[in-house]
């Protein structure tokens, strides 16, 4: 069947098998890597894309429920290349070790900042409780969002 998309600002048009799950295409088929496949059951976040803006676990949509839609993976964060805040953040707060979920909890704590710009660390946990880390311990990663929080709030204001 054929799906069209736009991942991370670029048209795109395949031919997929109707059963591809989104994240499959977005690593197969588009060669977009940086979006792991971990649990293949929604349980461990590390497949989080954006989806029409909205954080969603990537191995549980069928790549035919994304026709028409915009999708933006980990590669498309960083823009003009500077690194996006959160990023710049996971760096600067050692959020990351063996760096499996990171992009996932990237792409989950993007939606949060969206959504609210001066999260507290509970809300920053329960927002990003859908997304298993196995290395952290969770605090750095806690810390790196918040690092991010505060510089797009410093950056809006200036």
């Amino acid at each position: 069947m054929r799906l069209s998309m736009t991942i991370n600002g670029e048209r795109r048009e395949d031919d997929i098998d109707p059963r591809t799950l989104l994240v499959h295409y977005i690593r197969d088929i588009a060669g977009l890597t940086g979006t792991h496949v971990g649990c293949e059951t929604s349980l461990c976040g590390a497949c989080t894309v954006h989806l029409n803006g909205n954080a969603v676990k990537s191995c549980t949509i069928l790549a035919v429920q994304a026709e028409g839609a915009e999708v933006t993976t980990i590669e498309g964060m960083a823009k003009d290349g500077e690194l996006h805040p959160l990023q710049e953040g996971f760096w600067e707060e050692h959020g990351l070790q063996c760096g499996y979920c990171t992009p996932g909890m990237i792409m989950t704590a993007a939606t949060l900042l969206k959504r609210n710009q001066n999260p507290t660390e509970a809300e920053v946990r329960e927002a990003l409780e859908g997304n298993l880390c196995r290395c952290t311990g969770y605090q750095h990663i806690i810390n790196a969002v918040m690092y991010a929080a505060n510089k797009m709030r410093t950056a809006k204001a200036a």
